[in-house]
């Protein structure tokens, strides 16, 4: 059997991999037509993809979100201006133009939709998922929040208002989730670990380490 003969080098290593699937294949095949015939730039593609990889995505919103929870300096700075804030950090540019926090609290949870499109606040969440683009989402968030919540494992008390936040092309919200207890003896980089995408949108909380 191919799995009990020993891998010489690399290049057998390479050779009894999985080939790509179809849709990889028809996508490289693309690329390297349009490429060939000059209409795109493949360092550009490279670069595209290496920004949405390693240099965008909820990893930065954790960190804000983290710095907020430590620094109440920073909270207050989130508060007054929160596209400022968040710049402090390095975290600036297409569709972060115009940011607004919401902080959740014991009473208050905020929930973020955007019923026309897909706004998203892409410099500190990265691309939206796919359920945040679909319909049913969009929707059914301003129409039946407390519900939508249930079924993303949500479970609030009846005394806790749920407040749907609606983003445009000119605006953007993000959610301060509150910080669980059992987490005061984290730092800020422990913290930010913690912290998920979905929290940040609002459809999930933010649980401390067991």
């Amino acid at each position: 059997m191919l799995g009990s003969l020993p891998m010489a080098d690399d290049h057998d290593n390479h050779r009894h991999q999985d080939p790509p699937s179809d849709p990889a294949l028809r996508v490289k095949a693309l690329e390297t037509l349009l490429a060939q015939r000059g209409y795109i730039d493949p360092k550009r593609i490279d670069d595209l993809v290496d920004h949405f990889q390693n240099r965008v995505g909820p990893m930065n919103g954790a960190r804000v979100i983290a710095r907020a929870w430590t620094d109440k300096d920073y909270l207050a700075r989130l508060r007054a201006n929160a596209t400022a804030a968040i710049a402090e950090l390095g975290y600036s540019g297409g569709q972060g133009e115009h940011m607004i926090t919401v902080e959740n609290g014991p009473k208050v949870h905020n929930l973020v939709v955007c019923t026309l499109c897909s706004c998203y606040p892409v410099p500190v969440l990265g691309l939206p998922p796919v359920w945040y683009k679909s319909h049913a989402y969009r929707s059914r968030a301003v129409r039946e929040p407390r519900a939508v919540l249930e079924e993303f494992g949500v479970h609030l008390g009846e005394d806790v208002e749920v407040r749907v936040w609606d983003s445009t092309s000119e605006l953007r919200y993000l959610v301060v989730p509150e910080r669980p207890k059992g987490t005061e003896r984290m730092n800020e980089v422990e913290l930010a670990a913690i912290v998920t995408r979905d929290c940040m949108i609002g459809t999930a909380l933010v649980k401390a380490p067991k």
